[in-house]
């Protein structure tokens, strides 16, 4: 079935293929759609979960407690009723975060992390102010707000019809993801990682005008198994402005874990 409820939540996921698992988590306000690229890629040799996070997609939408704590608990608890063996977690922006808190709460479940253009510490250290404006104006206008600034996300090789499906979703979803934004502005990852006790592959559009590069080269460094990789071409959304290159490094990074997993046993 697509949906399963946790946590007292209804989720929407998709599972497919069979092999290592890959669990895909989505950014603010889309939804496990903008993974369609990815599962298509890795579907036939590998056992593929997307889900739409509480309070986008399909998804149910609840009016509160729309945090990383317990978005991190909705994917534990995932994982748990999926019976997925130590997936990779890949995330997109906040989806990021989401991944990269879940390994640092119970790395044992997990077998590594793809963080593609997560916000990492910026929210708090560089962009608090505008989040603030941000959420303001969602408050006032959101489907002018949202038209305005999604377009910002993409570089300059995206195809337009992406904008148009990203700004949608995010009216979709509704105003109750907002309060992620507000959690945002206090988070800073930069001492935890120093902990992470998983390899975590870094990506960022070398176009991404919402986080600075530095952010992912940063956290990358600071990462015991972590490693850098630029996406040229591409803004905030690599993973579907730029699919070829951004699958060929999801691919290579679960050819090194199933390397890594050999040497162990």
């Amino acid at each position: 079935m697509p949906y399963v409820t946790v946590n007292g939540v209804k989720l929407f996921h998709t599972d497919t293929g069979a092999g290592a698992p890959v669990l895909f988590l989505h950014g603010w306000g889309t939804s496990g759609r903008v993974w369609d690229a990815q599962v298509a890629d890795l579907a036939p040799d590998h056992r593929v979960v997307t889900v739409d996070c509480r309070g986008c997609g399909r998804s149910e939408h609840p009016p509160t407690g729309n945090t990383t704590r317990t978005n991190v608990e909705d994917v534990l608890a995932l994982i748990a009723h999926l019976d997925l063996d130590k997936p990779l977690l890949v995330g997109s922006s906040l989806g990021a975060t989401f991944a990269l808190e879940t390994a640092l709460r119970a790395p044992e479940h997990v077998a590594g992390v793809v963080s593609i253009s997560g916000p990492g510490y910026w929210p708090s250290q560089g962009m608090a102010g505008a989040l603030r404006s941000l959420i303001s104006s969602l408050t006032t206008d959101r489907a002018a707000t949202v038209a305005d600034w999604v377009p910002k996300w993409f570089g300059p090789a995206a195809p337009v019809g992406l904008v148009r499906q990203t700004v949608r979703q995010i009216l979709e979803s509704g105003h109750f993801i907002d309060e992620l934004f507000t959690e945002a502005m206090s988070h800073d990852p930069r001492e935890a990682v120093t902990g992470m006790r998983v390899p975590v592959a870094y990506l960022h559009g070398r176009h991404d005008t919402e986080i600075p590069l530095e952010v992912s080269r940063t956290l990358a460094a600071l990462t015991p198994y972590g490693t850098f990789h630029v996406i040229e071409q591409a803004g905030h959304m690599a993973h579907q402005e730029q699919p070829a290159t951004v699958n060929s490094l999801l691919r290579a990074t679960l050819d090194s874990l199933a390397t890594e997993a050999l040497h162990q046993s």
